[in-house]
C-alpha cells in the first residue's frame, strides 16, 4: 500500500472533510517520519525540499493551518515568536523547551493540572483549553560553561 492510498483511509484525515491533495498528503507524511516532534513550518519545507518535492512554503504554511483548524495537528510558541506544530496525539500534555538548544520535551502530571484547573475555578473560570511551557536549560546545556559569563 503505498502513501496515498494509506492515508486516503486515515480516519482522521478522510474526518476533516479537506481533499486529499497531493501537498496535504506529503505533509502529514513528513510529521508521522519525522524523528522530531515538534516542526517549524521552515522545518516542514526544508524536509520536503530533501524529499525532492514541489511544495512552497506559502503552500505549507496553508496546509499547517487547515491541519490545524482540523485538529490533526497542535500549534503551539515555544521557541520565541517562531511556532512550531505537532501531531495531535489525543492527550494534553505540556513541553519543557531549552533557551540554549531549542530541545523541547513533552510531560504531563496530574498535579499540574489539578491546580491549574482549582485556580480558575476560585477565580470564576471556567477552562476551555490551556498551555503550559517551561522555559530553561535542559541537562545537556546546563552541564556547558554559561556564554558570557565567568569561567571555572
Amino acid at each position: 500500500m503505498d502513501a496515498r492510498e494509506r492515508d486516503s483511509r486515515d480516519p482522521a484525515l478522510s474526518a476533516t472533510g479537506l481533499r486529499l491533495t497531493q501537498p496535504r498528503l506529503r505533509i502529514l507524511e513528513i510529521f508521522r517520519d519525522s524523528p522530531v516532534r515538534h516542526l517549524s513550518a521552515e522545518d516542514v519545507h526544508r524536509r520536503a525540499l530533501e524529499l525532492g518535492l514541489d511544495i512552497g512554503l506559502p503552500t505549507v504554511y496553508r496546509v499547517l493551518g487547515q491541519f490545524e483548524q482540523a485538529r490533526l495537528l497542535l500549534r503551539s510558541q515555544l521557541e520565541g515568536l517562531r511556532a512550531v506544530y505537532e501531531l495531535n496525539p489525543g492527550d494534553h500534555h505540556d513541553h519543557l523547551v531549552c533557551v540554549r538548544c531549542g530541545r523541547v520535551e513533552e510531560f504531563a502530571d496530574a498535579q499540574i493540572e489539578a491546580r491549574q484547573e482549582a485556580v480558575a475555578r476560585q477565580r470564576g473560570f471556567e477552562l476551555q483549553h490551556h498551555r503550559l511551557a517551561l522555559f530553561g536549560l535542559c541537562a545537556d546545556c546546563a552541564r556547558l560553561p554559561r556564554e558570557g559569563g565567568p569561567q571555572d
